[in-house]
């Protein structure tokens, strides 16, 4: 057998990605996510493809943010790790998968020729993460009304909060931030993402107990596919009360106000309180997503 060939595609032959079955439904999850022709890569073994990946960015991005569509055809796991190895930009591996995956063998199957590439590749496992998404039908929230919510333009105080915030987190992607950089660059992650999101720095809101107490905040906003909760988050102190669900309903109310006709959300699986409060707010799991990290490996390095 011969050793698979690694091309980047162009718009000339952009097709060439759809030439793989789509088992796992990547398609369906990527219905809105656009993906640059340039930014995609295939392995082909005897001018087959069995192997794909598409890294995503925001429009004006430079280098991209995740390798976000993974594939490799049954039996071609190397081929997919000679994918990931070969490329140029080692970023995070987004793996989605339909809800139930767990319990249909073929779906399985599917899953873990991906995560065996994935790791042949040098790429361990992060996190395991739920992906939700509300449709009006599952009806508003209720909004318990026991936080006052409020604007604040400095960002000073979004900082501080989520530095207090991710002093106790159960967030993965925190944690990993923390450990490399400390409570400051968890934070600065944080607004860093959400400064390069296109909808309003206005949006952001903080959430205080009738006391004046801070209790938390709240961001909704948009990623480059559409309306998000963008983030929930309680400050230590304040936990035990309930007030995630608090936030999360106002943050869905606050995205319906600016004109949603859908919401995505996200959490880690371990995550459990949040999970529950994801439920009770009326947004159902949709996917899963499994994100691996690249360690321990140049980029571009076979």
């Amino acid at each position: 057998m011969t050793g698979p060939v690694i091309r980047a595609l162009s718009a000339s032959d952009a097709h060439l990605f759809d030439a793989l079955p789509d088992p796992l439904g990547a398609r369906e999850g990527h219905r809105l996510t656009r993906f640059r022709p340039d930014w995609k890569r295939v392995a082909l073994r005897d001018g087959e493809v069995v192997a794909r990946g598409a890294w995503w960015g925001g429009p004006d991005d430079a280098e991209p943010i995740n390798i976000n569509w993974f594939d490799v055809a049954e039996g071609e796991e190397e081929a997919g790790a000679a994918l990931l190895r070969s490329a140029p930009r080692q970023v995070e591996l987004e793996i989605n998968l339909p809800g139930g995956w767990r319990e249909e063998a073929a779906l399985r199957a599917a899953a873990e020729a991906r995560f065996a590439a994935a790791r042949a590749a040098g790429y361990e496992l992060l996190v395991e993460r739920h992906l939700y998404r509300w449709t009006p039908e599952r009806g508003l929230p209720e909004r318990p009304g026991r936080l006052l919510f409020e604007a604040e333009p400095d960002d000073a105080v979004f900082f501080d909060a989520l530095r207090r915030i991710h002093s106790a987190t159960l967030d993965a992607h925190a944690l990993r931030a923390v450990e490399e950089g400390g409570l400051d660059q968890a934070a600065q992650e944080e607004l860093d993402f959400f400064h390069w999101c296109p909808s309003p720095r206005e949006w952001w809101r903080i959430a205080r107990t009738p006391e004046g107490d801070l209790a938390g905040i709240h961001i909704p906003a948009h990623n480059q596919s559409g309306p998000i909760i963008g983030y929930i988050g309680v400050v230590p102190e304040q936990r035990g009360r309930g007030y995630a669900y608090d936030l999360l309903a106002e943050c869905t109310h606050d995205l319906v106000e600016q004109g949603a006709e859908f919401i995505a959300a996200a959490t880690d699986r371990a995550n459990v309180p949040m999970a529950a409060n994801f439920a009770k707010a009326g947004f159902p799991i949709t996917r899963e997503r499994i994100d691996f990290h690249p360690v321990g490996r140049a980029p571009g390095e076979e």
